[in-house]
């Protein structure tokens, strides 16, 4: 079984803007990789924050240093001129996707004003994953995976907040029903990443079992992807890891393959 961590973060210089991460000036490829063997896990997808301006490059170094074990979740500038790269975006070593923040003001009414209706439509006509990281604006997403059904959209962090919350498991977690009203919508996945981040219990943080398997219920292993944010997270690699191969016995051996990395490298077209 490959074990595929959805979602990390890699710099170089710089404290993360961010609180929730560990604030160092370093989280290097490197050091993840030795966190990675320790704890199990064969890949991961880098999302390259903007605290650090290098962070995309040291995302691409990473993919040449370390063939099959890393790759990227990019973004582009969201504005209009920076489409004339979208088609040629999955060209770039390691390149799987785009992934955007829509949490704040004024992001979170131009979402839904339309202001970025071109990145949807331009994602779906060429072909690029999309992940997002967007609570507040769950029915704006639906909308526009209803109307783009050739777009594979991804919710970050179980649709909620991720670190950029103080709230922990039922306060944390009232968003549940929008994110599953969107399973009906088969070009829908969502990142189970972070989920101990979201908990004040001790491993195996059993709330937040129960949320996950209401996720896996509403979706299914095929649109579900375990990964950890691991800089954010209240316990170790392996922890994250067992937390879902030892503590879900309504998993069989095909739904752990799925949701631990197979299903991941299928949606975003990682073939390692």
């Amino acid at each position: 079984m490959q074990i595929v961590d959805a979602q990390i973060h890699t710099w170089g210089v710089g404290l993360p803007s961010n609180l929730s991460h560990i604030q160092v000036t370093h989280y290097t490829p490197a050091e993840a990789i030795a966190q990675m063997d320790e704890g199990g896990v064969n890949a991961a997808v880098i999302h390259p924050p903007g605290w650090d301006p290098n962070a995309t490059e040291m995302a691409f170094q990473a993919v040449r240093d370390y063939p099959g074990r890393f790759a990227i979740m990019g973004h582009l500038p969201l504005d209009p001129s920076a489409r004339e790269h979208i088609p040629s975006w999955r060209s770039q070593p390691g390149m799987l996707g785009l992934r955007y923040t829509f949490l704040h003001e004024p992001a979170r009414q131009e979402l839904a004003d339309g202001k970025y209706d071109w990145l949807f439509a331009d994602c779906e006509k060429y072909g690029i994953p999309l992940a997002t990281l967007a609570t507040d604006s769950l029915e704006v997403l639906g909308r526009l995976a209803e109307r783009h059904p050739g777009l594979k959209l991804t919710i970050d962090h179980l649709g909620g907040r991720g670190g950029l919350t103080t709230l922990k498991d039922d306060a944390a977690m009232t968003h549940i029903p929008r994110l599953l009203a969107l399973a009906k919508l088969p070009n829908v996945a969502v990142k189970a990443t972070g989920a101990p981040g979201y908990s004040a219990e001790a491993y195996p943080f059993p709330k937040m079992l129960d949320y996950l398997h209401r996720i896996y219920d509403a979706f299914g292993p095929e649109r579900m992807f375990w990964g950890t944010d691991i800089t954010k997270m209240p316990c170790s690699w392996s922890q994250c890891v067992s937390m879902f191969t030892d503590n879900m016995p309504w998993l069989n051996e095909n739904d752990k393959r799925l949701i631990m990395g197979d299903a991941l490298c299928a949606w975003w077209g990682w073939t390692r």
